[in-house]
This record gives C-alpha cells, structure tokens and sequence, in this order.
C-alpha cells in the first residue's frame, strides 16, 4: 500500500514539474505579453478534452484566470483564438490589472460569475 501511494506521489510531481518549466529568456506570455518568470505552464487555446494539441507559455495566474472565467467548451468554439479571448470585458479588466505586475506574481483567482452561475445550475 505504502509503496502505491509513493509512486502516485512520484508521478503527480513528475506531471506538475512537466506542466510547469523554466522558460527560456526573452519569451513573453500568449495571453499578456509581459515577459516570464521562473514559472511557465503551457495552455492549449483548444482544451485537449476538445482535441487540442497546440500549446503556448503563459504565467500560472493567466492560466488561472483564462480557466476561471472560461469553460473548454467555450474555448474550444469561441475563444480558441487568444486575440478574440483578451476581447471580453474580464479579460480585459485582468490584463490592465496584472500589465504592471512582476513576472513572478502571484495571487488567488476567483471564478467568474457567468461560470459560477452556469455549475450551479447544472446541479
């Protein structure tokens, strides 16, 4: 059991430090152009779930935040393009607010209203 559980834990932090690099200098982020810091993940503007397999360097908070205020289904059909998703109003308002952060920033991201609303009355 012991050594079941180890090897799950192996493989979770294999996965996170596979889905979080380094990012080679001078690279900015797709989605707010400001340059990268020590922490990269990479975002598919079509979810995998959807059949995506491109992916581009973004912060983790504009991963967070892209996520938050957009399902995959909506990625997928409208916003798969990154142009057409800094666009809406929420993006738009998270980009003017993160343009003066470090690259390293970091802070908690709520989810949008639109898709707190729409979770709960799947329920």
């Amino acid at each position: 059991m012991q050594g079941r559980i180890k090897r799950k834990q192996q493989e979770r932090a294999s996965e996170e430090r596979s889905a979080t690099q380094v990012a080679a200098p001078n690279v900015t982020c797709a989605l707010c152009a400001r340059p990268l810091g020590a922490r990269v993940e990479w975002h598919h503007p079509i979810p995998k779930s959807q059949g995506g397999s491109v992916t581009v360097p973004v912060h983790p908070i504009c991963h967070r935040t892209i996520h938050a205020a957009v399902s995959n289904h909506d990625l997928a059909e409208r916003y798969a393009d990154l142009d057409t998703l800094r666009q809406r109003d929420d993006m738009q308002r998270f980009l003017r607010w993160v343009a003066k952060k470090p690259p390293d920033f970091n802070a908690p991201t709520r989810q949008s209203r639109d898709k707190r609303d729409a979770a709960k009355s799947d329920l």
